[in-house]
């Protein structure tokens, strides 16, 4: 049997492999996927991609669909009983910042389009990245470090550089696949069909 080449931080668990293989680097221009993806990769500061994903039906079911709207109209009730259960991430700082990361997207949307603005810091076009190794992967770029600073302004939190790079990787803001990975060409030719 022909193993198909991945980059190799996915593993072989199921669930990592679907993820890489059908999610990770395909451009997402859906405002609420985007501030969902947002707001997963800061659920994610100082834990494993793996640990959300594993966790990721369970708090869309608890988060309401990550729909900001109805984030916002939730009770100081709504987070203490989030903290009691074990299918989320019970950190109160990132819980407190969800709600806060929702009025904070609202206010906004209302003054720009949400996927057009983070769109933005990337000249509206996913970036193509032309690494062998995960060793060559930045953490960070300057694109990163102007996404967090302008989401940071706009009241954002858990929104540092490096979260904002693995939010734009997850996104398809930029092809960080491997050009090994045989998920590299699909979104190189998704790239050059792009149009925000």
């Amino acid at each position: 049997m022909v193993k198909i080449p991945r980059c190799d931080w996915c593993g072989e668990d199921p669930l990592y492999v679907a993820y890489h293989d059908e999610e990770w680097g395909v451009p997402v221009k859906d405002t609420r996927v985007l501030f969902e993806l947002l707001m997963l990769e800061g659920m994610q500061a100082g834990l494993s991609w793996y640990t959300v994903l594993k966790k990721r039906d369970h708090m869309r079911k608890r988060f309401y669909d990550f729909d900001p709207q109805t984030l916002v109209g939730l009770g100081p009730g709504a987070l203490e009983e989030w903290l009691q259960d074990p299918g989320l991430i019970r950190h109160r700082g990132k819980l407190e910042a969800l709600i806060g990361n929702a009025a904070a997207f609202l206010e906004l949307e209302g003054q720009h389009a949400f996927a057009d603005w983070l769109w933005s810091f990337v000249e509206c076009q996913p970036g193509l990245n032309l690494y062998r190794r995960r060793q060559e992967v930045p953490t960070q770029t300057e694109n990163s470090a102007a996404m967090s600073v302008g989401l940071k302004q706009a009241g954002f939190r858990f929104v540092g550089p490096t979260i904002c790079y693995a939010f734009m990787q997850s996104a398809g803001m930029v092809n960080d696949h491997l050009v090994t990975c045989h998920r590299f060409g699909p979104c190189r030719e998704m790239r050059e069909g792009w149009n925000l």
